[in-house]
């Protein structure tokens, strides 16, 4: 926040106490309030000949985030349970807790809602409108926010906010929620540390993100890690971290970052672990020939299952271009991939590590083979992981 917008801020939330207004309760009454600000300050400038305000309504928008966070749903953002918000329009708004959904007692009018997106993207450098009407961007606290608006959504905008919470962080504290026993996470943090490439999969709200996260975390303390996002997503700590996120184009087309740039020119920048937070197009091509290098990788991908990552992965990089050959790319990935990790959520939203695969690094059919490293039995959930059945392998010998 510039010094201008900081001092109407204060002046507005000496205002706000001396009228006993709560600004979460009566948002309308902050806004007058953060109007009636600015202006003065602007007339007292004005007469004084100090700087001006020039962009009023941008002020006012910084000035309600300082005061207010982000009016109604700032509560639902601070709440350390809720991983997940939603609003199919201003009158259903949702919450996902524990994996499990939920719709709230909250009604907001349209202005409010479109006036919270514009000022969360406020900082993101993002926009949202016609020509694009979609917008992914990282929200200041990390959380990943997404927005559709009319009319390619029927009716209203729609809006999703997925919170990254800290108490999952750490391999340590994914075991004592019951998503793996203590096994295997020992044997997937022996795996990063030792250079092994990981590819981590699932159905979307599996945990895919939250695992790599924790993966990262464990080999932080000794490894460069440059990640790359098309959004911030991962909030990976150490001491030599490097974290990449793509760039939507301008308004006159130009300036876009792909994913498929940030893969290469993070290759430029002495990776120990090239990160790809989430392979979805063309950038497996590069991501695999990276790997192939001897950079060692690790990233997520949608599938139903570990082998269902690895053929994905085998026919993404086609998307690169004619010239591609899957006769190339299955063999490159076989040698490049150490394990597969697969995550599963359940019917009542528990999340766990279904199953782990390494490629043998053979190819029979154009297609890759692998040998079970671990799989979870029927009722290892229900158990809290503990009757997982882990079956270890040469692969990290």
């Amino acid at each position: 926040m510039n010094h201008p917008s900081a001092v109407v801020a204060e002046r507005v939330r000496l205002r706000l106490r001396a009228e006993s207004s709560d600004p979460s309760i009566d948002p309308e009454a902050l806004r007058r309030v953060a109007v009636s600000e600015v202006r003065r300050h602007n007339d007292l400038a004005l007469s004084r000949g100090e700087q001006l305000i020039e962009d009023e309504a941008a002020c006012v928008r910084d000035v309600l985030a300082s005061v207010s966070g982000f009016g109604v749903l700032q509560p639902l953002l601070d709440d350390p349970e809720i991983e997940e918000i939603w609003l199919n329009g201003p009158a259903h708004v949702h919450v996902a807790r524990g994996g499990v959904a939920e719709r709230i007692d909250l009604h907001l009018t349209d202005a409010t809602m479109r006036d919270l997106v514009e000022r969360m993207l406020q900082s993101t450098g993002r926009r949202v409108d016609i020509s694009q009407p979609f917008v992914d961007a990282s929200l200041p606290d990390g959380s990943r926010l997404h927005v559709a608006i009319a009319d390619v959504v029927r009716g209203s905008w729609a809006v999703n906010i997925r919170k990254f919470l800290p108490k999952f962080r750490s391999m340590e504290a994914l075991t004592a929620q019951g998503a793996m026993p203590r096994s295997l996470a020992t044997l997937l943090q022996t795996a990063m540390r030792d250079g092994v490439s990981v590819i981590v999969s699932g159905a979307t709200h599996a945990g895919k993100t939250t695992l790599l996260g924790a993966l990262l975390d464990s080999c932080a303390d000794r490894q460069r890690i440059i990640t790359v996002e098309e959004t911030f997503e991962l909030a990976v700590t150490g001491p030599d971290v490097v974290a990449l996120q793509g760039r939507q184009a301008s308004l006159e087309g130009t300036g876009e970052i792909t994913l498929r740039r940030l893969v290469k020119e993070a290759l430029r920048m002495r990776p120990d672990r090239l990160v790809v937070g989430e392979v979805r197009d063309a950038e497996a091509l590069d991501l695999i020939l990276a790997l192939n290098t001897g950079v060692p990788g690790a990233g997520t991908v949608h599938a139903n299952s570990a082998v269902e990552a690895l053929e994905k992965l085998t026919i993404l990089p086609l998307l690169a271009g004619r010239n591609i050959d899957r006769a190339f790319v299955a063999p490159a990935l076989a040698a490049a991939v150490g394990l597969v990790v697969h995550c599963e959520r359940d019917a009542v939203g528990r999340r766990r590590v279904q199953e782990v695969i390494a490629p043998t690094g053979d190819v029979r059919d154009g297609r890759i083979i692998a040998r079970s490293i671990y799989s979870a039995a029927p009722d290892a959930l229900a158990a809290g992981g503990r009757s997982a059945a882990l079956r270890r392998s040469e692969v990290l010998s």
